[in-house]
């Protein structure tokens, strides 16, 4: 818990329409900057675990909580969508004045990050140079949403009785399910699980859990666009994949081994939903051989 009271203090706050947003900084290394882009339904706490060693090898690490999300801002009537989100991100990094980043995404992230990759790809289109995306690295996500497999509560939130759910949802519930996504040998235990309970919870976050899930509908109406963002890059794109994840393991693997041309692909095996949690060490070596090997 120390750990997890410490994350919050040594975070710092930037506005983004009228709202804050919380975000860690970091980087003492040579390799540039990077945006760490968190999933559904945690926060830049997901980075923890490999945190020390991202700042050892980068220059620059940059970790908002999204709006919505975490010890941000989560205002009732806001229209929560990827690209506001993508801006969110893009606003951050022109404060922070890097005009060229590395991304490593997860989960709800790894969606942000596709409409990042397709700005880029317009940018560069346009000759604009005033933000770069370098690479990225893709963890567990719904990078296809025909391949995408949401669990019954997110169903359940999506669905005209969201408002509902979300409200009214209790720990145990959320425990039980956001449990369910991790490699039964890698679960969370009782604190980490209430830590993420807790970034759920903060600001009234329950109340703002069925708008937080339209991105799955998003997914399904943007799909050229952001899966168009994947199989025609601009940049080294690796995917670092948990294939015991029942949401987006085995199954997007193989859809993103049938979609992408020299598809760059790790699989972890025994892991779940979350690598960076479950298991850091092996995450991270394949992070950094990639950044050794095809981005330089």
């Amino acid at each position: 818990m120390d750990e997890f009271v410490s994350w919050r203090s040594k975070g710092q706050r930037f506005t983004h329409r009228g709202h804050q947003i919380f975000w860690r900084s970091g980087g003492t290394g040579s390799s540039g900057t990077l945006l760490c882009l968190h999933g559904f339904p945690t926060a830049s706490w997901d980075w923890h675990a490999i945190w020390p060693e991202l700042c050892e090898q980068f220059e620059r690490v940059l970790a908002p909580d999204l709006i919505g999300f975490g010890w941000s801002a989560k205002p009732q009537h806001y229209d929560y969508t990827i690209a506001d989100q993508a801006d969110l991100a893009e606003q951050l990094l022109r404060e922070q004045g890097a005009a060229q980043f590395h991304v490593l995404a997860h989960d709800y992230g790894d969606t942000v990050a596709q409409e990042l990759l397709a700005r880029d790809a317009e940018r560069r289109a346009a000759g604009d140079r005033s933000l770069v995306v370098e690479s990225v690295c893709l963890l567990n996500g719904g990078l296809f949403p025909e391949a995408h497999r949401p669990r019954p509560i997110q169903r359940l939130l999506a669905s005209p009785l969201g408002p509902v759910v979300g409200r009214f949802g209790t720990e145990q519930t959320f425990a039980h399910s956001l449990g369910a996504v991790f490699a039964p040998e890698s679960r969370p235990d009782e604190e980490q699980m209430h830590q993420f309970w807790m970034l759920w919870c903060s600001k009234h976050g329950k109340r703002n859990g069925h708008k937080l899930m339209g991105y799955m509908a998003e997914r399904r109406t943007h799909r050229q666009r952001w899966v168009g963002a994947l199989t025609r890059p601009q940049t080294p794109v690796r995917l670092i994949d948990g294939l015991r994840d029942p949401v987006s393991g085995e199954r997007m693997v193989r859809r993103y081994r049938q979609l992408i041309a020299d598809p760059d692909v790790v699989e972890l095996p025994g892991v779940g939903h979350y690598p960076q949690l479950e298991a850091p060490a092996e995450t991270l070596h394949a992070f950094r051989e990639f950044h050794t090997t095809r981005v330089g």
